[in-house]
């Protein structure tokens, strides 16, 4: 199993309720790409989170799923979202478990 960790920071602009929606984005991939075992996202409320404000964790089959993940329609249908609404840094962290 793959567990893939995402960290998102956006613009000064951008609203909690975008983020939110963000969120609801981003966890309906389960439902729309194969190879996803699990798919958790939030808003970050801890007082180290050094600007990144929302939290992604995804579980993948395998390095396989992880790697047809990426360019996945439906996943750059979210990235595109996220750009849209003021996306302005990513942290990602993918290790085998």
């Amino acid at each position: 199993m793959i567990e893939h960790i995402v960290l998102f920071k956006f613009e000064e602009q951008t609203t909690e309720e975008q983020q939110k929606e963000a969120i609801e984005r981003l966890t309906s991939l389960k439902e729309e790409i194969p190879g996803i075992i699990d798919i958790q996202a939030g808003l970050n409320f801890s007082d180290r989170n050094k600007g990144y404000e929302l939290g992604l964790t995804v579980r993948f089959e395998d390095k396989k799923a992880l790697e047809q993940y990426g360019p996945h329609e439906k996943h750059q249908e979210v990235v595109a979202y996220l750009k849209e609404i003021g996306l302005s840094d990513i942290l990602a962290v993918d290790f085998e478990m």
